[in-house]
Parts: C-alpha cells; sequence; structure tokens
C-alpha cells in the first residue's frame, strides 16, 4: 500500500481524484478523511501538525525569567493529535511514502515533519518527494512519475525559521507584557518580522503628525477654441528652469489671477505632439498580485487565502512565488487555445491567437521554483467559486492575457500658450490602440481631450479659478505598499509578508485600512528604539532571512543560524532588563491612551473600553472599585474608538469593526439614554393568553433593537431586528399572526421586512434549505466553508462558540479578526 501525504486535505481530494480517475473511496478515520483506490491511500494534513515549543517546564510565564527562553531546548510536539495518530496509523501498514506538499521552505518543512512521523513507526518503507506548481492532472501526473528526494537543506531553512521566531518572539513578548501587567488575552506581542514592519508604520505616522502644511495657489482657466472649451492651468519657471504650477506667495497669485480675468484672449506660443507606447505588465509574483488585488478592495490576507484556494482546486498556479518570467516550457499559445469557447474570455483569446507573434513579458525577477502565477487553462463550473473568487480568478487570467497582448498606444498634445507675460499649458492625451487594455481592465484610460491647434492661434478666456491649497502629508502605507516595502528592505518572506500584517491588526497594534498604529503599537516601538533598536531593525531581520536561504543552499546549518540569533537576542536583553520599569510605566500609559473615550460623569475619571470575564466589551470606570459607572457597549463587532465626540457628555464615538457589518455606534452615553421600550405592536404569542403580555420594540441600552415581550424577564419571548434605519410600523398586517408589517428605512431604498415573526421563519427555512448555514455569512465561500467544517465548525453556533485565535491556527488563511466579523454576522 502506497501512502501518499499532501498538505491539507482539499489538495488530498483533488490528487486522489486525478491519480485514480475519479474512483477513489473516502473513508474517515479519526475524523480524518482517508482517500483510497487501487492499492493507494492519500490523506492531507492541515499545514503544520507538529510545532516547535519549549518544554512545559517553561510554561508558566511568572515563574520563567523571559531571558531564561534564549538558551531554553526547544521541541517537537503534535499540534492536531487526530491527523498525527492517523498518518502513524495508514504508515504502519505502508510499502512505500510519497511526500506531495506544496513545494517551498515551508511546505518542504510541512513535508520533512511527515517523513518523521513515518520515520517515526516504519523504518523500511521507501519516501520519495514530487513537486508540482499546480494541481492540475498533466502536472500532478508528471510529478508522480518523476519522483524525487526531499530537499533536507530547504526543510531545515523552514526550521529554523520556526525556532527563531519562537525564541525571539516568545522572549520578547513575555518580557513587554510582565513589564506592563498585561497577561492573558491581553499579552502584548512581539515578533522578529513583526516588530520591523510596525516600525514602518509608525515611522510613516510620526511624519504625518510631525508634516507642517504650507499654503499654496494654484490658477486655472477654462480656454475656447471656435466652440470647444477645455481647461489650461498657470505655470511660471523656477530657479531651476522647471515648470512650476503652484504659487507659494498669495499677493503674486492674486496679482496673475486678475490679470488672466482681465484678458479676452491668449496666443498659442508652442504645440509639442508625441506618441508613447504603454507596455504590458509583467507577469505576477505575489507582490504584484496583492498589489492588484488590493486595488479591487481585497486585504493581502483575504488575497492570498483565495489565490490559495484556487491553487487547490487546479484553477491557477501556486501562488507563492517571486519569479516574474514565464518558464520555456510554458507554451501561451497552447494556453490562449484552452480558454478559445469560455462563455467569458473566448473572444479575448481568440483575438490574442490572431497576433503575428505571441511574446510574453519579462519582469526583472525569474527564479525556478515556481512560474509567475497564471491560470492553469482548468476551469470552474458555473457556480462553482463565490463573487469574490470569481473576482480574483478573473484577475489572474486576465493579467496573463495582458502579458501576452500588444502595447498600448497614446497621443498627447501639449499646448502652451500666453498673455501680458503669463503662461497656460494644457495637456491632453488619447489612447490610440488600445492594445491590452482590452483584455485587462484594471488600469486607467482615461482620456483628456485638447483640441488640436496651431502656434499664433488665439483662444478664448472663459472661466477663470484660483484656488488655495494646502501641501499634504505623506500617506499612510496600503496593504499592498505595505508588502512591497518589507520586499525591498529584505523584511519577511513571500510566504509571511501578509500574514505579519494580519497578525498587527490581531494584536491591535493598527487599526482601519490602511494600517493605522495605535497609542500600543507607538509604545512598543518608542520602547524598543529607546532601549533595544535592535528588536525593531529590518537589518537584523533582512540578515537572518539573508541566513536562511544560506542554509536552503546548503552554505549554513540550522544551528549556526540559529546561535548566531540567540546571540543577537541576548545583546537585546543586556539592553532591555535594567528599564524594566520605565518600559513598563509606559507602556501602561499607552494601553490606557488607546481606551480612554472621555470623563465619566460620576466621578470625573477615565471612562475606558474594558472587557469583561466573558469577553464582551463593555465602558467602565477607571476608578473603580471606587466607581462602578459602567456603559453597556453591543456585542456585535471589536470596538474602535474614534476622533470624533459627543458635544452633550464630552465621550469619543465608538465605531464597532465587524466586517462588512461594521458601523457606528456612536457616543455609548447616548445610546443608553436612548433604551426603553418604543410602540406596542400587538399580542405576545407565548403569553398572552395567560398573562396578558404585548409585542412591544425595544432598544437596548447596548443599541440593539428587538421586538420583545413587556413581560420580560418573565416572558423572554424576542425576534430581532436590524440595528441601523428608522422602523416604521405600516397599516398593513400579517394574515397569519396579526402584527404590523415594518418598513426599515436606512439608504435610498427602504427594507420591506414585513411580519417579524415571518420574516424571522423565512430566515431560519433558507438556513434549513442550504444544508451548511455558514454559507450565509458575507465573505465565506464553499472552500472556506469546508476548512471550517474540517476544524469541527460544522455551524453557526459552533462558530459562535469558537475561540477566534483557535479557529484561525487551525484554518490556513482565516484571521482571528476575520473569524470575530462572521461571529457578529452570525
Amino acid at each position: 500500500m502506497e501512502l501518499i501525504i499532501t498538505e491539507k486535505d482539499n489538495a488530498a481530494r483533488r490528487i486522489a481524484d486525478i491519480l485514480s480517475g475519479g474512483t477513489a473511496d473516502a473513508e474517515r478515520r479519526n475524523g480524518v478523511d482517508v482517500y483510497e483506490w487501487g492499492g493507494k491511500r492519500c490523506v492531507g494534513l492541515s499545514g503544520h501538525v507538529v510545532g516547535v515549543d519549549f518544554p512545559d517546564e517553561y510554561s508558566d510565564w511568572r515563574d520563567v525569567e523571559p531571558v531564561e527562553l534564549i538558551d531554553a531546548s526547544v521541541e517537537k510536539k503534535p499540534t492536531q493529535e487526530n491527523i498525527v495518530s492517523t498518518l502513524r496509523l495508514l504508515a504502519r501498514e505502508a510499502d512505500a511514502a510519497t511526500i506531495a506538499t506544496d513545494y517551498d521552505r515551508e511546505g518542504e518543512l510541512i513535508g520533512k515533519e511527515a517523513y518523521e512521523l513515518v520515520r517515526g513507526v516504519n523504518e523500511e518503507a521507501p519516501i520519495q518527494r514530487v513537486r508540482f506548481s499546480s494541481i492540475t492532472e498533466n502536472e500532478v501526473r508528471e510529478a508522480f512519475d518523476n519522483p524525487e528526494d526531499l530537499d533536507f537543506d530547504l526543510a531545515a531553512a523552514g526550521e529554523a525559521r520556526q525556532i527563531i521566531d519562537l525564541v525571539w518572539g516568545a522572549a520578547l513578548t513575555r518580557f513587554l507584557s510582565l513589564s506592563a501587567g498585561q497577561l492573558g488575552d491581553d499579552f502584548i506581542s512581539v515578533g522578529r518580522v513583526q516588530s520591523p514592519t510596525l516600525k514602518l508604520i509608525v515611522d510613516r505616522e510620526r511624519e504625518i503628525r510631525a508634516f507642517d502644511p504650507e499654503d499654496y495657489w494654484e490658477l486655472f482657466a477654462d480656454l475656447a477654441k471656435d466652440d470647444t472649451e477645455f481647461e489650461a492651468q498657470y505655470f511660471y519657471r523656477d530657479e531651476d528652469g522647471n515648470e512650476a504650477e503652484r504659487v507659494r506667495a498669495e499677493d503674486a497669485a492674486d496679482e496673475a489671477d486678475e490679470t488672466l480675468a482681465a484678458a479676452d484672449a491668449v496666443t498659442v506660443d508652442r504645440v509639442n505632439r508625441r506618441t508613447r507606447t504603454d507596455a504590458p505588465p509583467a507577469p505576477f509574483n505575489t507582490t504584484q498580485f496583492i498589489r492588484a488585488a488590493g486595488s479591487l478592495g481585497y486585504s493581502a490576507q483575504r488575497a492570498m487565502s483565495i489565490a490559495e484556494d484556487l491553487y487547490t482546486a487546479g484553477y491557477v498556479t501556486y501562488p507563492r512565488t517571486d519569479n516574474t518570467v514565464y518558464p520555456d516550457d510554458l507554451k501561451p499559445t497552447d494556453l490562449l487555445d484552452e480558454f478559445v469557447g469560455h462563455r467569458e474570455f473566448g473572444d479575448d483569446a481568440e483575438s490574442l491567437l490572431e497576433r503575428d507573434e505571441i511574446s510574453p513579458t519579462r519582469g526583472d525577477e525569474e527564479t525556478t521554483d515556481h512560474p509567475p502565477i497564471h491560470p492553469t487553462g482548468e476551469f470552474p463550473g458555473a457556480g462553482e467559486l463565490s463573487d469574490d473568487e470569481w473576482e480574483v480568478y478573473e484577475l489572474v487570467v486576465r493579467r496573463f492575457f495582458a502579458t501576452v497582448a500588444d502595447d498600448a498606444t497614446w497621443e498627447h498634445l501639449k499646448v502652451v500658450a500666453s498673455t501680458d507675460g503669463l503662461s497656460l499649458k494644457a495637456n491632453g492625451k488619447r489612447l490610440v490602440e488600445a492594445g491590452y487594455h482590452e483584455v485587462y481592465p484594471y488600469f486607467s484610460t482615461s482620456e483628456n481631450y485638447v483640441p488640436d491647434m496651431s502656434e499664433g492661434e488665439a483662444l478664448a478666456v472663459g472661466d477663470v479659478r484660483l484656488e488655495e491649497k494646502q501641501t499634504q502629508p505623506p500617506r499612510r502605507y496600503g496593504q499592498s505598499r505595505l508588502i512591497e516595502t518589507m520586499e525591498d528592505m529584505g523584511v519577511g518572506t513571500k510566504s509571511t509578508r501578509h500574514n505579519t500584517i494580519e497578525k498587527l491588526y490581531d494584536r491591535g497594534y493598527v487599526e482601519n485600512d490602511p494600517p493605522r498604529p495605535t497609542q500600543l503599537a507607538m509604545a512598543v516601538v518608542e520602547a524598543a528604539e529607546e532601549f533595544a533598536d535592535l528588536v525593531t531593525s529590518e537589518e537584523m531581520t533582512s540578515r537572518l532571512e539573508r541566513d536562511m536561504t544560506a542554509i536552503a543552499e546548503g552554505e549554513a546549518t540550522l544551528d549556526d543560524v540559529t546561535d548566531e540569533s540567540r546571540g543577537m537576542l541576548e545583546t537585546v536583553f543586556d539592553s532591555l532588563t535594567d528599564s524594566r520599569e520605565e518600559i513598563g510605566d509606559h507602556l501602561r500609559k499607552s494601553l490606557k491612551a488607546d481606551k480612554r473615550l472621555g470623563p465619566c460623569p460620576e466621578c470625573g475619571d477615565d471612562l475606558l473600553v474594558r472587557r469583561s470575564n466573558r469577553g464582551s466589551a463593555f465602558v467602565g470606570c477607571d476608578g473603580y472599585p471606587d466607581c462602578e459607572y459602567t456603559l453597556p457597549l453591543p456585542n456585535t463587532g471589536k470596538p474602535l474608538i474614534l476622533d470624533g465626540t459627543c458635544d452633550e457628555h464630552d465621550l469619543h464615538e465608538v465605531k464597532m469593526l465587524a466586517g462588512r457589518q461594521t458601523f457606528v455606534h456612536g457616543c455609548p452615553q447616548c445610546k443608553a439614554d436612548e433604551a426603553g421600550e418604543k410602540a406596542v405592536i400587538g399580542d405576545c404569542p407565548n403569553c398572552h393568553d395567560e398573562h396578558d403580555g404585548e409585542l412591544v420594540i425595544k432598544q437596548l441600552r447596548n443599541g440593539s433593537r428587538l421586538v420583545g415581550c413587556d413581560r420580560y424577564p418573565d416572558c423572554d419571548y424576542s425576534l430581532p431586528l436590524p440595528r441601523r434605519g428608522e422602523i416604521e410600523v405600516t397599516d398593513g398586517r400579517c394574515g397569519d399572526h396579526d402584527l404590523p408589517e415594518l418598513v426599515v428605512h436606512d439608504g435610498d431604498e427602504p427594507w420591506e421586512l414585513g411580519c417579524p415573526i415571518c420574516n424571522y421563519q423565512e430566515y431560519q427555512a433558507r438556513e434549513s434549505d442550504s444544508g451548511t448555514d455558514l454559507e450565509a455569512l458575507d465573505g465565506l465561500g464553499s472552500k472556506t466553508a469546508e476548512k471550517l467544517v474540517e476544524a469541527g465548525i460544522e455551524s453557526l453556533d459552533d462558530l459562535t462558540d469558537a475561540d477566534p485565535v483557535e479557529v484561525a491556527e487551525n484554518v490556513d488563511g482565516v484571521s482571528a479578526d476575520r473569524i470575530e466579523d462572521w461571529q457578529a454576522e452570525a
């Protein structure tokens, strides 16, 4: 019996289907699917099923000094017992084993972990390795026809990263958390890659805060040739002889404005015409894919999660790659032929095949492990992909089309005119040949029309506008730009950068998008800079990344690199230890500043956002236990304190982050004051006959709304209502329940909710019919639902009761924040 081991279950299912010709049977062992056919078995792991950790004697944060972790031994422990035990059981019965994990540093390490688990129970069976860049029939069969050996050097590089990240992360996280008294779920996280990335964000925020805007003026005029009007802008020559449009002195701007406004016409001095070639983009590597997906509104984590699902399903190649040059064995015409006749892409594929010569573009980076990201030529069936998955798949297809398309051609026309010593210019551009833009509609093709003219012509002057403006601070890094900057600095790898950014969100270091650092983030970076700047140094982490590459290439050993990193960390602790109390005070003040809403109305101390023992957020007084004043917050989403304050209570407003269900809660005091019962709408079906209970529309102190019995808590009958919008009680009545029909006014179109009982019954019926109710949540497609089910989350109830961090650790490509968003929506 041959045992085939893949990185994930969906890859195991796909490979088993390919190799068996669709005849494989699935059997569940210890909660793990095993696929069997013709003397072969295939099982999927769940990424790393073995992790590195310290021995148990180091687990108590209070009894172990963080510095002790630097030289502590590290051991491997199963992280998913059921999968490990299943693999061992199958390995005992195997005559041979094949590792078919992803081909990169992490995949090779996961393969080595599987190798060691097999060898632990079976010393005789030969073990081979297969590698592929797409899970398509041709590539998978060719890989299994040409097996190789496991690359132990590449796996050692991944293992070194695990050990270094564990030691650095655990030692520094414990030191800062203990110094600030932040234990439990609110610990202060520090990481080898995470900290330099956070410093990038903090440094940019410092630039923004320190920016001193300067006033300037720009002057525009509408010019006309015959009946055609176009806009021109005033300019002058600066000290270096360059064209400048910004006028720094208000007097000079007013003088130019008055002169131009008094003119009836300007004279054309110069007409320049030129054509410009607009070359198609290079093939996608991981960073450029994330950038393009970001322009469509996808976070880096979400984009990669979707790309990984598309890869596993066989529709795109491996999405973690630095390569921007297609390999020689990729024949663009053959791949285009696959798209001929496709309902969405067929016409574009045919038009590209009509070119005289098809020569794809090339980027600057060429590697030999994986090709650039491109479609495989296998297509998803109708309705198989969610809207998000289809949008990302189309992006990948069209990027490939663009790389084999013609150049675009632009025609530019620049006109310079003058009057009374003032110069004006107008720049027109027109797309002459669309080229690759016809198949890749993601770049702007906007045109600016300026009519053709000759030198010496007179142009009529119309409306003249003097606009006062201010210079703007540098923009915050968007996620894709941040990843590009990390790549340029050598911080992290193509496989880890998007996860690093997601961790910064999960740990409360950044908020919003583009990411903005919290006060805690500022404090952590300030403390590191003052007492141990190596922690936030990009040179340190990029040096270790280079060392790990050296391991992969056989030029260094795991022990050499991990010993070097421990030495660096000892240097860091030499600086930190003497300043422990000062660092703790600094962090505590910043933590409180992040949570402060405003003054307590009872004692004048600070009201802070706090968490109860059950994890729910509320507003409480910093003077507790002397002052017990509290205010509720919604149980939907994670609270974010906004800059705006309430005029009446001087409290910051609160926004609840809940994915697509995010909403502004407003002032917590105002919301609490608005609470109470509204209109009576009918009899309570639960208790009216016996106790005369009536249904009323209620607003709770945390901002939630519902239809509930006025005898609560003796009768807890209730029905949910939308949180937002004005609720109108109409004259129409439900024939079944004798309740009025409700309409919710929120936005342009009113939502006819109808009878609240009927509405809720219809919702329950829809969820029952759909089999699993997980896919009812926004952005949760069938692939992600499968992952959740594999992790034991089979329903909305399971999801609501789960620990977000634990689920995120077991479900690849889904963050804890994303889980919390879905829990809120559920």
